[in-house]
């Protein structure tokens, strides 16, 4: 039997972490995503289908300034390219954790990744809606995506590192 799942956004969060000046961490949300999973009955390591978006244009580091140098042509061009997207291919035990095989497409460019997830289980919450738990982590390198913008600061210091660091706390509602 084919259980649909549904992020349920109340309880989930979708941020990014970025160097900055190589001495501290800046952290990213994005407030508007979406996420179906479709699995045989409760087991997620069947999931046949495995979607996620996130709007570009709900990108926030809580400073306005920073979040439209991010929308523009110089990062994510929010007007041509809306969406950020990642198919899941297949998500399988590796020790104590799983692992989540897909293609993340951003600004246009689509290339394979590995995400870590901690399984956090399943549980029915008390209005009877049966939950499940997802910490998931990662990281990529923005310039492979197209994300190029560079500076440097007189003293030769990176303004933005390449690697970007991925971390979600998902939780589904079992349709």
């Amino acid at each position: 039997m084919t259980t649909k799942w549904k992020i349920d956004p109340a309880h989930s969060e979708v941020q990014f972490k970025v160097k900055h000046l190589m001495i501290t961490t800046i952290t990213g949300y994005f407030h508007s995503y979406n996420l179906e999973v479709l699995t045989d009955g409760d087991d997620f390591t069947t999931a046949s289908e495995i979607e996620f978006t996130a709007d570009v244009d709900s990108i926030s580091t809580k400073n306005d300034q920073r979040d439209a140098h991010l929308k523009s042509a110089e990062f994510f061009n929010a007007q041509q390219h809306v969406l950020i997207s990642f198919s899941g291919r297949k998500f399988e035990p590796d020790a104590d954790e799983y692992l989540l095989r897909g293609d993340l497409t951003i600004k246009g460019v689509t290339k394979p990744i590995v995400l870590h997830v901690d399984f956090g289980g399943i549980v029915t919450d008390p209005y009877n809606q049966t939950k499940a738990g997802f910490t998931v982590t990662g990281k990529i390198s923005r310039k492979e995506f197209g994300l190029t913008w560079d500076a440097v600061t007189e003293a030769g210091q990176i303004v933005v590192s390449d690697e970007i660091r991925i971390n979600c706390d998902i939780q589904l509602i079992k349709s």
